[in-house]
């Protein structure tokens, strides 16, 4: 009854959408919402939206490689679909300029050639990662302004996220107005930058909204998001307390928890000291363009860190998420020149671990710990908020908005179903809430909207210099040695009657101890010859052989070790014709 209710509400005050006075459009044309990454995953945000000729994206980011991914060093969206239709893209458009939003630029704009707009601190960073691509074309827009790309008018609001400049967008299109979130929290006291504007949102809303994009990374958390305040304070009173160096460690791109560890720097005579490449690149930037604000003096250079009293010492790096080359890790494994745990020293880990991270992020802690250090971590401490929208503000932006139909963004899929509920829970109608898969289709005009198809999507694996080159099969096999190692059988046999001329050798990395196992090694040689001999390989062609005997040895070594190890390790068999 109570749903019943609510849906009725909903559609009387919703009457404005289909209320709205309809401009001429192509019955032939629907506008397509193409989500290429962020949907059932967190990070490698990207979505399009075509209409005709037309088509805009938005966000283009990078994904962290979890535990299987082994030796991968980022995931970027697979935008087959946008190189091979580069003709109809006016451009892509950035909500804020954090890397599951911006990461993948480097990569994808040189195969894309459109122009990115973005605000002035999202150039600002993007542009460190774009040196090496002189021939990129930047849009400065300020949040409240508007720009036009093809059949779009995109209008930028601000939104309040843990970086300045992070925006919304309020997009007109020719069947109806599109808004979408960006990552954002309602906080009414934001350390830096302007707070979520509720006011805009209500606006449009009464205008009468198509559809609404949400951020979802956060809809499984009742309640609301804490407000940056809470971590000024703990910071502040963590460094009023400590007796030597406070070292904290945060994402390079937090800006406005630079600005609480300058203010808490201030406050407490102690000078900062930025560590390692992108935090001292992101610090640069930030002080430039005027996001990052300290008194002269307050941020030191290397060479005064070794001469500035240890009581008078903030240090400010990455590693939050436990990385192996960051500047904690290094400093917590005594592998950094420069800065060494010590006992007395206080770190600060400001951060969550990303899904997938936390047992990288507790070896580290455990470090610390060892060192002599004081580690401050985890909600408990209160050194971190979310920079997402928890239950309640997820609901006030719906309830604002009004929207005729509702995406789910950002968030696994789990995330994107609980934002799901909220949104049938205020009104909006389960026909008209669509929970994605990346590369499906959402097709709308001004009355209906429905799945039609998927286009290409997944995984583009980074491995060094190497962009795509690394595919499935490849992290099996990386998976598979990382695991149960790999063995090496050399086999010498008789180019012309395929009999073994000489006992075979096996060699074994990251398997067994070759030598506390030499019965093993010298039963597989056994098998191998057992094998040999009684199977009749076809000798009419020596190409077929070698693969005869390689398919036979590699099933029958495989049992073997299986059988007395319960490991499969790799086999690679070397037959060495004479």
């Amino acid at each position: 009854m109570n749903n019943t209710n609510n849906t009725r509400r909903y559609n009387q005050r919703n009457n404005t959408t289909s209320k709205t006075a309809k401009t001429p459009v192509d019955p032939t044309k629907k506008l397509r919402i193409i989500p290429l990454g962020g949907l059932g995953e967190i990070g490698k945000n990207m979505m399009a939206l075509e209409y005709g000729d037309d088509i805009l994206v938005i966000d283009c980011g990078v994904m962290f490689p979890d535990g299987d991914m082994v030796g991968i060093d980022l995931v970027i969206p697979d935008t087959t679909y946008l190189v091979e239709h580069q003709d109809k893209i006016r451009g892509v458009a950035i909500t804020h300029a954090h890397e599951d939003h911006i990461g993948a630029l480097p990569y994808v704009i040189p195969q894309i050639n459109a122009p990115i707009f973005c605000t002035k601190l999202a150039k600002g960073l993007i542009s460190t990662k774009m040196k090496d691509r002189k021939s990129v074309s930047y849009r400065v827009i300020s949040p409240g302004s508007s720009f036009t790309a093809g059949c779009f008018k995109v209008e930028f609001f601000p939104v309040c996220h843990s970086i300045p400049d992070a925006v919304g967008m309020i997009i007109t299109t020719p069947v109806g107005i599109i808004v979408h979130t960006g990552d954002f929290k309602i906080d009414y006291t934001p350390v830096s930058g302007k707070p979520t504007d509720l006011s805009r949102l209500s606006q449009i809303g009464g205008q009468g909204v198509l559809l609404l994009m949400s951020d979802s990374t956060y809809a499984e958390v009742p309640g609301y998001t804490p407000s940056e305040r809470v971590v000024g304070e703990s910071i502040e009173r963590i460094v009023a307390n400590a007796k030597g160096r406070v070292i904290i460690t945060t994402f390079a791109s937090l800006i406005s928890r630079m600005q609480q560890i300058v203010d808490a720097a201030v406050k407490h005579h102690r000078k900062v000291f930025f560590i390692g490449r992108s935090m001292m690149e992101s610090s640069k930037i930030a002080q430039e363009l005027g996001y990052l604000v300290a008194p002269p003096g307050v941020i030191g250079t290397m060479d005064e860190l070794n001469k500035t009293p240890k009581s008078k010492v903030i240090i400010v790096t990455t590693g939050s998420q436990g990385e192996p080359t960051s500047g904690l890790v290094r400093i917590a494994n005594r592998a950094y020149k420069q800065v060494n745990i010590i006992e007395g020293d206080t770190v600060i880990i400001s951060a969550s671990p990303i899904p997938g991270n936390e047992g990288l992020v507790n070896r580290v802690i455990d470090t610390l710990f060892k060192e002599g250090a004081e580690v401050f971590y985890g909600t408990q401490a209160g050194v971190h908020v979310h920079g997402h929208a928890a239950q309640e503000e997820l609901k006030l932006i719906l309830t604002l908005v009004k929207p005729k139909f509702f995406l789910p963004v950002h968030g696994e899929y789990r995330h994107l179903t609980h934002h799901a509920k909220l949104a049938n829970s205020i009104g909006i109608p389960k026909t008209n809430t669509f929970v994605l898969s990346n590369g499906e289709i959402l097709e709308l005009n001004q009355d209906s909207a429905k799945v039609a198809g998927k286009v290409t999507s997944g995984n583009v694996y980074v491995d060094g210099l190497s962009v795509g080159d690394v595919g499935g099969i490849v992290l099996r096999n990386r998976r598979m040695l990382s695991r149960d190692g790999i063995v090496v059988a050399i086999v010498t046999v008789n180019g012309q009657t395929g009999e073994l001329v000489v006992r075979p050798d096996i060699v074994s990395r990251g398997f067994i101890d070759v030598n506390e196992s030499k019965e093993m090694i010298e039963g597989a040689k056994d098998v191998i010859v057992r094998t040999m001999k009684n199977t009749q390989f076809d000798t009419s062609d020596a190409a077929f052989m070698e693969n005869d005997i390689k398919a036979t040895l590699d099933k029958t070594l495989d049992k073997y070790f299986y059988e007395n190890t319960k490991r499969r390790p790799m086999i690679m068999l070397v037959i060495v014709q004479v």
